[in-house]
């Protein structure tokens, strides 16, 4: 095994410049999480879309918009009049009893609908209406028949509340004289077009370039860290983790605080199902962090002078430095099915997919160079080749006869 060389510890100035770079990635690391959680699950159309099915599917939720169906009904319509006129005249007093003692069950009945895929893809459709408009004007893209209506962007579920009166028996007539607004939710306002419109800008440019940011940081970082370059890239590592389990206990945090504070009386259970499911991608990306962090970390220690690593680097040198092609194809293989396993959203990105494979090649590679210097091939080679040749026997005493001469 080839003796390890010291290297000259790094000076004052340098260790500071090192420190202050791998604190600042993380730190940036943080906002680019954020920022790309919004864009890629709050302005990305396929993302909402996906997300809409899952929360018109939940029963939470189901459960929650029955109850705010009915008692919009109930609030527009005169259900005790409605039914009073499709009674007999002996029984028309009874309607107005009956529409409350059949509220409750109306309740159930429309929960049941919402199970129903027509009235399910009623709210989606309405639901992607909303996201497109509010994307177009956060966009600023006012042509082509959109108009921001002074910066008022709404969810109509109008149309699903009518269907939903139709299928409980409401006559027509009742539900032809609805307000056109019931059923539409306020999710933007024009004195918020301005700043709105500004932040998503500031997202869509954040999203890409902090993450490239956070690379050069960290790469910049370890560069620096002449003879220390292992330590450092141990410290990344622990940043990336520090960073996962940020994220992921801010959405806890956030998640409670909303169901707590924000949500509305009996809508507990399903605004925090909402959040969970509008927060997903946040999730993901947050415990990919987190795996990628332990990954690194346990890299440097692999690499590291201790000396269960160092037996385990000296059981793998052969196969290593002599046989880079079986190495490359179980490294290539198990990549392939990371890849078609997609457990993390990076993994199902074009820009995560060739990070992955860029990092993986680079400790590849930087490892197989270690176990070149530690552990020659050819220091092997002699001495599984020519071992040692045993003790020569001591020689014969002499004669005594030519010990006298």
């Amino acid at each position: 095994m080839a003796a390890p060389t010291t290297a000259a510890p790094l000076s004052r100035g340098r260790r500071i410049t090192v420190w202050v770079l791998v604190v600042g990635a993380t730190l940036l690391a943080i906002i680019s999480i954020l920022t790309t959680w919004v864009n890629r699950q709050m302005l990305d159309n396929t993302a909402w879309n996906k997300a809409t099915t899952q929360v018109i599917q939940d029963p939470q939720v189901q459960s929650a918009l029955a109850t705010y169906a009915i008692n919009e009904l109930y609030t527009n319509v005169n259900v005790g009049q409605a039914l009073s006129d499709r009674l007999p005249p002996s029984l028309k007093a009874l309607g107005p009893p009956l529409a409350g003692a059949l509220e409750a069950p109306a309740t159930e009945g429309v929960k049941r609908l919402l199970e129903r895929p027509r009235v399910q893809a009623l709210f989606i459709k309405a639901s992607t209406a909303a996201h497109q408009k509010l994307i177009n004007v956060l966009e600023n893209k006012t042509g082509y028949g959109i108009s921001t209506g002074n910066g008022v962007v709404t969810l109509d579920l109008h149309t699903m509340l009518v269907e939903i009166g139709t299928e409980l028996g409401l006559p027509s007539s009742a539900l032809d004289k609805l307000p056109t607004d019931m059923g539409k939710v306020t999710l933007m306002k024009s004195d918020q077009l301005s700043a709105a419109q500004d932040g998503v800008q500031a997202v869509r440019v954040l999203s890409v370039w902090l993450l490239v940011g956070v690379l050069f940081l960290y790469g910049l970082a370890i560069y620096l860290a002449r003879g220390a370059r292992r330590a450092t890239l141990r410290n990344a590592g622990f940043g990336l983790v520090i960073v996962g389990l940020i994220i992921l206990v801010l959405r806890t945090l956030l998640g409670n605080y909303i169901t707590d504070a924000l949500a509305s009386p009996g809508y507990n259970i399903a605004t925090h199902h909402l959040w969970l499911i509008g927060t997903s991608i946040l999730g993901q990306i947050g415990g990919a962090t987190l795996l990628y962090g332990i990954i690194v970390v346990a890299g440097a220690v692999f690499a590291g002078p201790t000396s269960l690593a160092v037996r385990a680097r000296q059981a793998l040198a052969p196969t290593l430095n002599e046989r880079q092609g079986i190495v490359w194809g179980a490294v290539g293989f198990i990549y392939l099915l990371a890849i078609l396993w997609g457990g993390t959203h990076a993994l199902r990105t074009w820009w995560g997919i060739l990070l992955l494979a860029a990092l993986i090649a680079i400790g590849l590679v930087a490892l197989r160079k270690q176990t070149l210097a530690e552990f020659p091939p050819e220091a092997g080679a002699i001495e599984k080749s020519e071992p040692p040749a045993p003790p020569a026997p001591p020689a014969p005493p002499a004669p005594a006869a030519e010990a006298a001469g």
